[in-house]
């Protein structure tokens, strides 16, 4: 597994991070003992990157990341990368959260969640316009000095946004969603990342299912899973954006790839992208997704992908394919 140095935190982590979204209870049932076998097997092919959040289930998703790596970060607790994300609380009159008490009850849960001494690196996980980002990084940092968390991150921020944050403290890392349908980041904040050397993360880099290769245009999702509500993956913008995935999948085959290794390796070429998170419940899932880093891609390949991607449907929204 190719690592690289994580921007000015300074971290060296795997190029594939081993996501946790798909097993808080967003994505429908799933099999728990898999998911497990699923993380211990990224981490016995080379992954030390696992990233989760206080919001993937309140607990769920971090108590079983805990769980799978249990034994794993009793033996080698320094090579791994345990990454988090807080700020958010559903149902209050605040369900984006980064004031101080917040952030601090979010990390001490966390703590408790994935029985650990500390967090390698914690990121607040969606602006929150009602707080001065001032007092944002401030607590960060208490809550560094204190040694609870690490390194400090935000995710879905903007470039006012870093910039405000970069004013108390430096922001090390940032979270954003990038695949080859949704590819704003490249005007903002990916510059701003570039210059000032921000260690950027992309999710989603599979479209959250969308260049898998796995889906049709008749589709259909659990009401749990929050594809069924998503413009991304309903009519018209499904079939438009299914149709270059097989297009994709032809050339992926011309590399002796599929195209889920094709798109991750196509976000891990972008300039200023250090890692890309996938996700899976299954063990055989993830050896696909980590072939990608492994990928090499040419001017000419990246040129190809452009062409047959021109025609997609970019997709946007506040979550990641076009929920409202």
């Amino acid at each position: 597994m190719r690592t690289t140095i994580l921007g000015r935190s300074g971290l060296e982590v795997s190029r594939i991070a081993f996501g946790t979204w798909q097993l808080g209870g967003d994505w429908g049932s799933f099999d728990e003992d898999a998911a497990v076998q699923a993380i211990q097997h990224a981490r016995e092919l080379g992954v030390n990157f696992f990233d989760t959040a206080q919001a993937y289930g309140f607990g769920k998703s971090e108590a079983l990341l805990g769980r799978a790596l249990r034994e794993e970060l009793k033996r080698d607790r320094d090579n791994l990368v345990i990454a988090t994300k807080g700020g958010i609380n559903p149902g209050s009159d605040r369900p984006r959260d980064a004031r101080r008490g917040w952030l601090r009850q979010g990390v001490e849960e966390s703590l408790r969640y994935l029985e650990l001494e500390h967090i390698d690196l914690y990121q607040v996980h969606w602006p929150d316009s009602g707080t001065p980002a001032e007092e944002t990084a401030s607590a960060l940092q208490e809550l560094v000095d204190e040694g609870k968390i690490r390194h400090v991150g935000v995710s879905n921020y903007d470039t006012a946004q870093l910039a405000a944050f970069d004013r108390t403290r430096p922001v090390e890392t940032l979270q954003p969603p990038y695949h080859l349908f949704r590819r704003a980041i490249e005007q903002d904040p990916l510059p701003y990342c570039r210059e000032h050397n921000v260690g950027v993360l992309v999710y989603s880099p599979l479209g959250s299912g969308l260049l898998t290769g796995a889906l049709t245009p008749d589709a259909t999702f659990e009401d749990s899973d929050w594809r069924s509500r998503a413009t991304a993956f309903q009519g018209e913008n499904l079939r438009r954006n299914l149709e270059v995935v097989d297009e994709l999948k032809q050339f992926a085959a011309t590399k002796g790839a599929t195209v889920s290794q094709l798109a991750i390796a196509w976000t891990l070429h972008q300039p200023g992208v250090h890692v890309a998170i996938v996700g899976a419940r299954r063990a055989k899932n993830i050896e696909d997704s980590l072939g990608a880093a492994d990928l090499d891609l040419t001017p000419a390949d990246l040129a190809e992908i452009e062409r047959i991607t021109a025609r997609g449907v970019q997709v946007d929204g506040a979550s990641p394919e076009g929920v409202a």
